[in-house]
């Protein structure tokens, strides 16, 4: 079983995407719980939290979250990400054999263009799996989620991922590679 984390600042529309992306996994017995940490938000994204049966979080240490996730594998993702395919049998796979952090392939249907692609890339653009007794030894009093995700080696998953900034509107044509 595995948690969801999230940060959110003003993304009700996002999250509310992200969070009707990760239903099958919660019905299928994959996610046990999804934790959301609020930026001081003024939208919904309190009541779409609520509605969805997550805990809302308005102040939070992440290594208090981190312990308390019910899961024993933590996903952090950008509100508006969803994870696409065959996530939730490959994720169950993953987990089961592997101790490895690892990270969603990028879509291949979503791209941006070439130059947008170079250079950095947000630490949780492609999302990160890892399990909770990792998470629980790097995290520290003051981090961010994308902090926790930085310094690990990494596998890559054969699961794509939609990135966040297609909910946001940012969606640059669909590239036919």
């Amino acid at each position: 079983m595995m948690t969801i984390i999230l940060e959110t600042r003003d993304n009700e529309a996002e999250l509310a995407q992200t969070l009707s992306a990760l239903v099958s996994g919660a019905v299928e017995g994959l996610v046990s719980d999804v934790i959301i940490l609020d930026h001081g938000s003024r939208d919904g994204s309190s009541r779409v939290a609520d509605a969805a049966g997550c805990r809302f979080l308005v102040s939070w240490d992440i290594k208090d979250v981190v312990r308390s996730a019910r899961g024993e594998w933590l996903m952090l993702l950008e509100a508006g990400a969803r994870p696409s395919g065959r996530w939730i049998d490959d994720l169950a796979e993953y987990i089961a054999l592997n101790k490895a952090p690892a990270r969603f392939s990028p879509s291949r249907l979503h791209r941006k263009p070439f130059f947008q692609r170079i250079g950095r890339r947000a630490a949780l653009e492609r999302g990160f799996l890892l399990s909770k007794r990792q998470a629980v030894s790097a995290a520290k009093t003051g981090m961010l989620l994308a902090d926790l995700a930085k310094g690990h080696s990494v596998r890559t998953l054969a699961t794509e991922i939609i990135p966040a900034w297609v909910a946001a509107g940012n969606r640059p044509m669909p590239q036919d590679d």
